[in-house]
């Protein structure tokens, strides 16, 4: 087989094996997010509001490399879920304020575990975990993701 029939055989694309690993992740979020009541999107967007709280849609939605469009679904059903509330800006009433209830604020300690037993789920350790990060920030931008 020939160097350039190698570079296009499926196992060797960086793509592919990107998308599986990512499906695969995301599957082992599942069970472990289940008993939280939360998907992983809305993990991450609980993620986002646990470090910074209040904050503009549009800056959640950036954070989370979403357009505001995608990123205001997932709002909504947390609202619904009484986790945060969608509030106007006093300074600027166009401003979409998105804050944790107290109930979302209390969550948190219940998902302080979630990123342990990922880690257990995957049979990796902090310093494994840490270095690929790492190795994907190349790849893992802040910018919205564009079709």
């Amino acid at each position: 087989m020939s160097t350039d029939d190698e570079l296009l055989l499926l196992e060797n694309q960086l793509c592919f094996s990107m998308v599986t690993a990512a499906r695969n992740v995301v599957s082992i979020y599942r069970p472990i997010l289940a008993p939280l009541g939360l998907t992983h999107p809305q993990y991450l967007v609980m993620l986002a509001l646990w470090e910074r709280s209040p904050r503009a849609l549009h800056d959640l939605a950036h954070d989370l490399a979403l357009e505001p469009a995608s990123a205001s679904p997932l709002v909504k059903r947390l609202e619904r879920d009484g986790l945060l509330e969608r509030t106007r800006s006093v300074e600027d009433e166009r401003r979409l304020e998105i804050g944790l209830t107290e109930k979302g604020r209390a969550l948190r300690a219940r998902a302080v575990d979630v990123p342990r037993a990922v880690m257990t789920s995957i049979g990796i350790d902090v310093p494994t975990l840490s270095a690929l990060r790492e190795a994907l920030k190349p790849f893992s931008g802040t910018a919205p993701i564009q079709s």
